[in-house]
């Protein structure tokens, strides 16, 4: 057996746009005097909002109806300007260029709609790193489902037992593991208090990751 691939979640483990939104959703709340929660905004990491809708909680809360299209869009360009002075998570640059001069193929795997992933790597100018993009345009299913890794790996031509996954959040892990793919997740500030325990490894973040030790382990 031998590796073959590797596959990035994005959000939160490339670069820290989890952070920003949850900023921007937090700065919103409070403007309604409502206070959001970490822990409870962390429900939605690495998914869509189908487990937890902050929409709907704080018109709960405030008894208001609002205007979601237009917040929406003054929410997206908050994080954006948030993002706009963010680089790289540790590690990222450093294990995609080993990865790429040692000829193994990257691909990321999100959630999130292909627009914001390579609009963003177009960003921190990591595009040409990666031999595709896999996002929820691609399949019917987002995680926690297995759908996103499964098709990575079918594009890099690389079985589940030929890959490693990079994750930060639960949903993301729980997808890995349905894939029956080995996953190494690296928790940020949103989802270091969540049960990771069923990972390959966990480490504080890819900068922890030798690429030398990956081939090793699966050799």
């Amino acid at each position: 057996m031998a590796l073959r691939a590797l596959i990035f979640d994005f959000d939160g483990l490339i670069i820290d746009t989890e952070s920003a939104i949850y900023d921007a959703w937090r700065e919103f709340y409070e403007s309604h005097g409502q206070q959001l929660e970490m822990a409870t905004w962390a429900q939605c990491v690495g998914t869509d909002f189908g487990a937890y809708d902050p929409k709907a909680e704080l018109e709960s809360f405030t008894g208001k109806s609002f205007d979601w299209k237009k917040i929406d869009r003054e929410l997206e360009a908050r994080v954006r300007e948030l993002l706009t002075g963010y680089e790289a998570l540790p590690g990222v640059r450093e294990l995609l260029s080993d990865a790429l001069q040692s000829g193994l193929p990257c691909s990321v795997a999100s959630s999130s709609p292909l627009s914001w992933v390579e609009g963003w790597l177009n960003h921190l100018d990591l595009k040409g790193h990666f031999a595709n993009v896999s996002c929820r345009d691609h399949v019917q299913r987002i995680k926690p489902a297995p759908d996103l890794f499964l098709d990575a790996a079918k594009k890099l031509g690389a079985a589940s037992d030929e890959v490693v996954i990079f994750e930060d959040s639960l949903n993301g892990l729980r997808a890995a593991n349905a894939a029956g793919m080995r996953c190494i997740t690296a928790p940020g500030p949103l989802t270091r208090h969540l049960d990771l325990s069923s990972s390959w490894r966990r480490v504080n973040s890819l900068a922890d990751v030798a690429l030398i030790e990956l081939h090793e382990s699966f050799a």
